[in-house]
């Protein structure tokens, strides 16, 4: 073969292996997804944030729920268990399952299906704008954004159907509207809630009472605990647990809730 055959072939190789280069670069279809594009959307869940004053309108995003459960030593007793003994215990809600309450308005809150003993649960909650794991109680409570009060409402029959055939419980706890939720209050403007009055009327009638001091795990100890078992980020919200004294609600009953220092938030079953 003579040079220039040899540089002819090279030379057609060369161009054989551009062209295939080029067809792997080629565009996809443009009626294909591109990458990163969504083929729908998805509404973000938000509670309105009331910093006060004239300061501008902000909504916290919500990421996940995380509940404690039996964090009041005399709702312990009533729901079996020995609040001496007891590590804390958490479960948690989809975030979807927020219904913002308005202040000075009496929400409608509809009655589940599947149920015929709907309970409610006053409960303050913790809204995080730090994270990590492993976080240590001293320095936990700089993880908190702000406060708010919230109701972590419960289908009974359900929850204690499952769990006495030893199954999760999420159909119990994890469905629609079913973490109803005030405006989050900035620790900037409150401060951290220690201490101060919490309670729930059905119909104006008291149905739980006590202090959040009350509570057997401190919010910091709740946050340093959970973070054994999961990464915390921003955007978490933690419902701290509830009095004793639950019970049921039906339609037509209306429901106001309580903490020193946050606006009441009332609702009706419909």
């Amino acid at each position: 073969m003579t040079d220039l055959s040899k540089r002819q072939l090279l030379q057609g190789s060369v161009l054989m292996t551009a062209g295939a280069v080029t067809a792997c670069a080629t565009p996809a279809d443009p009626a294909a997804p591109r990458p990163g594009s969504q083929p729908f959307s998805v509404s973000p869940t938000t509670v309105p944030i009331d910093a006060g004053g004239s300061a501008p309108a902000q909504s916290f995003p919500v990421r996940r729920i995380y509940c404690i459960g039996r964090n009041y030593a005399a709702h312990a007793r009533e729901m079996g268990s020995d609040p001496t003994r007891e590590p804390p215990f958490f479960f948690q809600k989809p975030s979807d399952a927020i219904q913002y309450v308005a202040p000075g308005r009496v929400a409608d809150h509809p009655y589940p299906s599947l149920t015929r003993n709907y309970h409610y649960e006053v409960e303050l909650v913790a809204a995080l704008h730090r994270g990590g794991r492993n976080i240590p109680r001293e320095r936990a409570l700089d993880c908190v954004y702000g406060y708010a009060l919230g109701l972590d409402m419960t289908r009974r029959d359900l929850q204690r159907g499952m769990g006495d055939q030893k199954k999760p419980w999420e159909i119990g706890k994890s469905f629609d509207q079913s973490a109803p939720i005030g405006p989050i209050y900035p620790v900037a403007r409150t401060g951290h809630y220690t201490a101060g009055a919490i309670w729930l009327k059905v119909n104006g009638q008291t149905k739980q009472q006590a202090t959040l001091n009350h509570m057997i795990w401190s919010v910091a100890e709740q946050i340093s605990q959970l973070s054994e078992a999961f990464e915390l980020f921003p955007g978490d919200l933690i419902y701290s647990g509830t009095p004793e004294n639950v019970g049921p609600v039906v339609r037509g009953d209306l429901i106001e809730c309580h903490i020193d220092g946050l606006p009441e938030l009332s609702l009706r079953i419909v």
